[in-house]
């Protein structure tokens, strides 16, 4: 696959996991200086590794929402909580994926979570 096939199939993986709403925005806000991580992000991130056939898209957004747990990354991880949903994820499933944050990465990361996932869920449609 070059380049351009990687960042379209990246795109398609993008938006069909975070949403066409969020892409956009990241689309729209890409100036000369973001440009490249954008289009490293889009080809390597979701047209190589999110497109990869080992796991399936729940059990890569179960892996996503562990690390961006346990290392804090609050921002991402309320997005990647919606996309779990987008992903056939329950609230209850995103709910046992923080609890093994919390043997593994520790209470407070866990703890810290529960409270951005159960924020984030409250805003994804339907809400939770």
């Amino acid at each position: 696959m070059n380049d351009r096939e990687r960042h379209d199939a990246g795109m398609t993986v993008r938006r069909e996991v975070l949403g066409d709403a969020h892409v956009d925005r990241a689309i729209a806000g890409t100036d000369a200086f973001t440009a490249d991580f954008q289009d490293f992000i889009t080809r390597y991130a979701w047209g190589e590794v999110w497109t990869r056939p080992g796991l399936d898209r729940r059990a890569r957004s179960c892996v996503t929402l562990a690390v961006l747990a346990a290392l804090h990354h609050d921002e991402e991880l309320a997005l990647h909580v919606r996309a779990a949903l987008r992903n056939g994820l329950s609230p209850q499933e995103v709910a046992e994926v923080l609890l093994q944050v919390g043997v593994y990465a520790g209470v407070p990361a866990a703890n810290r979570a529960f409270r951005v996932a159960r924020e984030a869920l409250r805003q994804a449609p339907g809400g939770a």
